[in-house]
């Protein structure tokens, strides 16, 4: 099992960024293929994007050319740089992991999750 932690949410104003951290502790990190989901209110918990050990990565449409995920397997961490901010952005972000390394991200299935960061979007 991997524990998660978020951080890096906020209130922020259209067109501008903001970068969501997660930090990773427990098993093995580096294989794992490592996400982002958010959630708005009254909403389902939607995938944002995913990458793999390699760091290759896949997106959701509504945040191509927005948002850039990424790791850091020496410091246990994945990010979330979101820049262009749309108040549809808004959300609570979770970061996940994925317990099935070396698989299509398009098949991204969550097995562990953090807590979540709330990011606010006014316009």
């Amino acid at each position: 099992q991997v524990q998660l932690v978020e951080s890096g949410g906020g209130l922020v104003q259209a067109g501008g960024s903001l970068r969501l951290s997660c930090a990773a502790s427990g098993r093995t990190f580096s294989n794992n293929p490592m996400g982002w989901f958010r959630q708005a209110p009254g909403k389902e918990r939607d995938f944002v994007a995913a990458i793999n050990w390699s760091g290759d990565t896949y997106y959701a449409d509504s945040v191509k050319g927005r948002f850039t995920i990424s790791r850091n397997n020496a410091k246990n961490t994945v990010y979330l740089q979101m820049s262009s901010l749309k108040p549809e952005d808004t959300a609570v972000y979770y970061c996940a992991a994925d317990k099935v390394p070396g698989k299509p991200l398009v098949m991204f299935r969550p097995s562990s999750w953090g807590q979540g960061t709330q990011v606010t979007v006014s316009s």
